[in-house]
């Protein structure tokens, strides 16, 4: 079955080491015959949510700018993606503020079931990434049809093509070609 699958980079470096993750889930998942989307978040202009809940009665924001068609996308999807990199152990504020801005979500008929999360650090601890799992779990538990489906860590990479070579590529890459 044919999967509609919407990925976020929300590296702040252009072929960052989660944007690499996220490069590897768009292959697999496309070579598997999925409709892929990857948005480069760097790209757009999304502005920090205002908290005025406008959007829970009209499904839309107020705010006019690029996080409207991108939450859009992600109403629409039936998984995302969610690549990013781990700062002072959560998301990263280019991806939390696009978590914000998806509040006309909630109240909508959503169709995303599963999400990943791609996450590199500089730390290789496992617990390195603990506080990213919560951060997104937390937006995930808003959702009662949606679930954490897989976590994929790649710790020890820190500047940009660090993480060349690094098994979570592989693992990113099999994740995508293994959606269903």
């Amino acid at each position: 079955m044919r999967r509609k699958i919407l990925i976020l980079s929300a590296s702040a470096r252009k072929g960052g080491n989660s944007e690499r993750l996220a490069e590897q889930f768009e292959k697999g998942a496309t070579q598997n015959g999925n409709e892929v989307e990857l948005i480069r978040l760097f790209d757009h202009k999304i502005g920090f949510c205002k908290g005025c809940l406008a959007c829970q009665s009209t499904q839309r924001c107020v705010i006019r700018d690029d996080a409207v068609e991108i939450a859009d996308k992600m109403k629409n999807a039936d998984i995302l993606v969610f690549a990013t990199p781990v700062y002072y152990y959560s998301v990263s504020g280019q991806l939390k503020t696009m978590l914000d801005r998806a509040n006309p979500l909630y109240p909508s008929a959503y169709q995303f079931r599963d999400i990943y999360l791609l996450a590199t650090a500089a730390e290789d601890e496992p617990e390195t990434v603990s506080g990213t799992k919560t951060a997104v779990q937390g937006w995930i538990d808003c959702f009662t049809k949606a679930n954490l489906k897989q976590v994929i860590f790649a710790g020890n990479v820190n500047l940009v093509g660090d993480i060349e070579g690094h098994k979570a590529l592989d693992e990113a890459y099999n994740a995508g070609k293994n959606v269903v």
